[in-house]
């Protein structure tokens, strides 16, 4: 039960990140050790999460129905707490080495963005701290960054534009809690 319990957390103010992990401090440690391992900080991560799946588990694309009650193909293969899609969450798991990964784990979810950000920095000369950016390389992909395929979209730009505030807000939160936060994960060890 309490495996459960963790696995369909929802955190009730999801604007403000101490209270996200206060109310699970797992989320916290699985966060801290993504960020020792790939290098991005814990505020970029989430307001990534935070922008694609609102921390719902199970998040997917909306899908239509023919004759309203026939299911339809969804547009995207997005799922889960990070959104990632089929072919990039191959990917992860052959080359993080995470093959029992779940895209419905938040620990899982946040490794993944962790790595994604970790190779848009190797690949793309990204800082991990640059959350603008390495929001549109997440969204459009490496190659669609590349490729500058965010100029055709306005809209995508005024998203970025919102995780990079996000990710602003988190990082002044995240300072305000942070050792409190480091002090209960040590307590328990």
């Amino acid at each position: 039960m309490l495996i459960n319990a963790c696995a369909t957390y929802r955190p009730t103010n999801p604007n403000n990140l101490c209270d996200i992990f206060r109310g699970e401090i797992d989320w916290y440690e699985a966060a801290r050790d993504a960020q020792h391992k790939w290098g991005t900080p814990i505020f970029v991560m989430m307001a990534i999460m935070h922008q694609e799946s609102r921390f719902i588990d199970d998040a997917q694309p909306a899908r239509d129905w023919f004759l309203g009650f026939i299911p339809l193909p969804r547009q995207s293969t997005a799922y889960g707490y990070a959104q990632a899609q089929d072919p990039v969450w191959g990917e992860y798991l052959a080359q993080a080495g995470s093959f029992g990964a779940d895209r419905d784990n938040f620990g899982d979810a946040i490794d993944f963005i962790g790595w994604y950000t970790a190779g848009s920095h190797h690949r793309l000369k990204l800082s991990k701290w640059d959350t603008y950016g390495q929001y549109l390389a997440y969204h459009e992909g490496r190659g669609g960054y590349s490729r500058k395929s965010y100029n055709n979209k306005p809209w995508l730009k005024t998203v970025a534009s919102k995780v990079k505030r996000k990710s602003s807000n988190y990082n002044l939160q995240l300072k305000s809690c942070q050792k409190q936060l480091d002090d209960k994960l040590d307590s328990w060890f």
